[in-house]
């Protein structure tokens, strides 16, 4: 019996992974990331980098992604908290492309999502505060950045927080609407 279980999101590659938590009155233990056993299911990814981030309340991150040739695919994971994750497929050549898929991720379901070299990537908190954790399989090129402006009108995204609540960079404010913007994969 597999100790993974992956759920298809509608999205090629885009996929919600999920791994056997052993619980008792002590807590619980559960492997997060094992080469072995997602290599069993499909998933042969060598990932290079991992990074982690705290933020409050209201605190949206996004639409972010790198450009080829440094295009990372993520391994998203909430440590504690909860956040709406956003995904936007850039990837023109699929039926897919333009449209966003948003799931709700905490740190008590333990679940990850897989998130594939051409997509833009965010979240928004919706706990007092999270941390959150992604493994990259190319390294950090501030020269390939990227993004999509988060409340573009055409992605119709509901992120759950009214805007003036969002606690929101200025970067992230001034990312280009999807039909202006600049990318490659």
């Amino acid at each position: 019996m597999s100790r993974i279980k992956l759920t298809e999101t509608g999205f090629e590659g885009l996929t919600i992974i999920e791994t056997t938590r052993l619980g008792d009155a002590r807590g619980y233990f559960m492997e997060t990331y094992n080469y072995r056993d997602l290599k069993s299911v499909g998933i042969d990814i060598r990932f290079v980098q991992d990074n982690q981030s705290r933020s409050m309340l209201g605190v949206m991150r996004g639409l972010h992604f790198q450009n080829a040739p440094y295009a990372q695919t993520k391994m998203v994971r909430v440590l504690s908290g909860k956040i709406l994750d956003v995904v936007l497929d850039l990837r023109k050549e699929k039926s897919t492309f333009g449209k966003t898929f948003q799931f709700e991720m905490s740190s008590e379901r333990g679940e990850q999502l897989l998130v594939p070299k051409g997509f833009a990537h965010g979240f928004i908190v919706l706990s007092e505060s999270v941390e959150l954790l992604y493994k990259t399989d190319e390294f950090h090129y501030p020269a390939s950045e990227g993004g999509i402006l988060f409340n573009d009108p055409a992605l119709k995204i509901d992120w759950k927080i009214a805007e003036p609540e969002m606690i929101i960079s200025e970067r992230d404010k001034k990312h280009p609407r999807l039909a202006d913007a600049q990318f490659n994969f």
